[in-house]
């Protein structure tokens, strides 16, 4: 019992269970969830009416890192592919719009068009870096260096302030 309750460490679930809600997530009075205390998760012993706003480098760097918003880069990068074929700008205003669920402004769209190509460029220079991105089990007829690229955006997207927090 001793060892459960003061384990240092998280077991990442393997199965279908995997992907539960975060929701569910088993709480240990010892030792938070390191990505729920990054992201400022209240007090379990007292009630929460509202919840804090903040933004960290901490945050930015599970963002950026944490398998599970890889996995939610990639997976949005695949819908990206699949479900919106033709011209970049298209898929562009398309992956914004999945993400943050408003039209990107001038701007933005020209920034991110500017960062996929760049990122296309990158990953055609380094092949490897693209099959880390996005493995050999990828879309059937994409090319790899793409999806890897939309990967990278889909990363950009998913780190955007607007797409975390909730006004």
């Amino acid at each position: 019992m001793g060892e459960l309750a003061y384990r240092n460490h998280w077991r990442e679930t393997k199965g279908p269970e995997r992907y539960r809600r975060g929701l569910y997530i088993f709480r240990k009075r010892t030792m938070q969830y390191p990505q729920l205390a990054a992201f400022d998760i209240p007090d379990s012993l007292t009630a929460c009416t509202r919840r804090e706003r903040s933004t960290t480098p901490l945050q930015a760097l599970n963002l950026l890192n944490d398998p599970v918003f890889f996995e939610a880069a990639q997976g949005l990068a695949t819908r990206i592919i699949r479900e919106m074929p033709g011209a970049v700008d298209g898929r562009v205003d398309y992956a914004f719009r999945l993400s943050i669920a408003r039209e990107p402004s001038k701007r933005e769209m020209d920034r991110l068009l500017r960062y996929y190509e760049q990122q296309k460029e990158l990953m055609l220079r380094d092949p490897e870096t693209a099959e880390k991105l996005y493995p050999a089990n990828g879309i059937e007829g994409v090319d790899r260096t793409e999806a890897a690229a939309w990967v990278s955006v889909s990363t950009v997207l998913l780190n955007l302030d607007e797409f975390i927090t909730r006004n």
